[in-house]
């Protein structure tokens, strides 16, 4: 029988927060605020990582399968990595002219990407997908933009519209994962005006934040974006490196117009890239205009090329990939055997569990599996899909499934379903 385990010391991180609010709105930005976890029960400020897991400031170690929202698909502190990264340091990083190294990046995306012919690298996700709907909206002279979940923080693709003029807000449009027939009734509704389609070819709404592509889906949105002549985009920051090397449009066989890449490109580093067709990313080059002080620095481009040095020399997606069948088979078992309310989703490298809404105490439970899985060691997030990298251990994906097999037995103890 399952018994609720002790409340972490979490002194420190506490007090710290308080005085980070005196520093910074809110003491930290967004998806990090504490009421994204479970407000008292989660850890705030972390001291170091190693392997798959994180040490908080309290000296609390945690499995860590949020990855740091996915750009860990190695590991913490990878010697590898950082003596490129150190080896490159010291030839200079940041100049006012681009870097060789720079070329062999690019060269490298282009051999392994299905839908890359020209590469602009720059730093965030929020930079490509920005940089991605700019050469669209160049090419086709058009202004809508059609989008499915979330793609980043910038004006045309925000969900919180505070600060963002309603003309910016009108000329993106959101339609659902999945469902062919309303992109198609979209494209009809802002037929002329329709720059793009970008979409997370594993979709992600927030019911349920991993979904593998319905069969036909992916090529169903290719055949509309040709239909209706607009750039299709796959936004792959989450799925590029995970998915397959070569991304989600590696794994499930089809091509879009124009990519974007990041996360788990430097395992941490902050680097993204736009890739895509000539024909499209040309538009760069006279009419188009893409710049940023940083965007040449070397340092992430060392590290992106040491990390997918060691994606392929090692078969590291292979191996994030058995591990994670391993996982989700795991837990599609326990959740059988519970009487909880959830439901598996994911692929076996980003998995999740979504708890449905059959009664008034879904949100209770949620707060209470959470509460459970970060007391005993667990590092996840409620509202985020998690994350299998290359350094979890069978150790640790056993003792992830200890804590989640309590945790649903104690949510049912307390909020069985009527």
């Amino acid at each position: 029988m399952a018994h609720s385990a002790p409340k972490l010391d979490l002194t420190k991180s506490m007090k710290m927060y308080e005085e980070s609010q005196v520093l910074s709105p809110g003491g930290m930005m967004g998806i990090r605020r504490p009421y994204n976890f479970i407000p008292g029960e989660y850890p705030i400020f972390l001291e170091k990582g190693y392997g798959g897991h994180i040490v908080d400031v309290d000296g609390n170690d945690y499995i860590d399968m949020l990855c740091a929202y996915g750009p860990i698909i190695m590991g913490y502190n990878e010697p590898e990595i950082n003596e490129a990264v150190k080896a490159q340091m010291d030839k200079g990083f940041c100049f006012s002219l681009v870097q060789p190294i720079q070329n062999e990046l690019e060269q490298k995306l282009i051999d392994i990407i299905p839908s890359a012919e020209r590469v602009i690298l720059v730093k965030t996700g929020s930079d490509a997908t920005s940089v991605a709907t700019r050469i669209a909206r160049g090419y086709t002279e058009r202004n809508t933009i059609l989008r499915c979940g979330y793609h980043g923080w910038h004006d045309w693709a925000v969900e919180v519209h505070g600060g963002v003029p309603q003309c910016i807000q009108d000329l993106t449009v959101e339609f659902e994962y999945g469902d062919l027939h309303e992109l198609e009734a979209k494209l009809k509704e802002h037929d002329g005006d329709v720059a793009c389609i970008i979409v997370t070819p594993v979709g992600h709404p927030l019911a349920k934040p991993v979904m593998p592509p319905p069969e036909g889906y992916l090529q169903g949105v290719r055949d509309l974006a040709d239909k209706y002549k607009v750039v299709l985009i796959f936004d792959e920051i989450r799925t590029g490196f995970r998915a397959a090397l070569g991304g989600a449009q590696e794994r499930y066989g089809v091509t879009p117009d124009l990519s974007t890449f990041g996360k788990a490109m430097a395992n941490g580093y902050p680097i993204s890239a736009v890739v895509g067709k000539a024909e499209f990313m040309n538009v760069c080059e006279k009419k188009v205009f893409i710049s940023s002080t940083f965007f040449p620095n070397s340092l992430e481009m060392a590290a992106a090329l040491k990390c997918i040095e060691i994606l392929q020399r090692d078969k590291i997606i292979e191996q994030v990939w058995t591990k994670g069948e391993w996982f989700l088979k795991e837990l599609n078992r326990v959740v059988a055997t519970s009487k909880v309310p959830v439901t598996v989703n994911g692929i076996p490298p980003m998995p999740f569990l979504s708890f449905e809404k059959v009664d008034s105490f879904h949100k209770e439970r949620r707060e209470m599996f959470y509460t459970e899985t970060i007391r005993r060691g667990l590092f996840i997030q409620p509202y985020h899909h998690w994350y299998i990298s290359a350094r979890h251990t069978q150790a640790d994906l056993e003792k992830a499934i200890w804590a989640i097999t309590q945790a649903l037995e104690l949510v049912n103890e307390k909020y069985p379903v009527k």
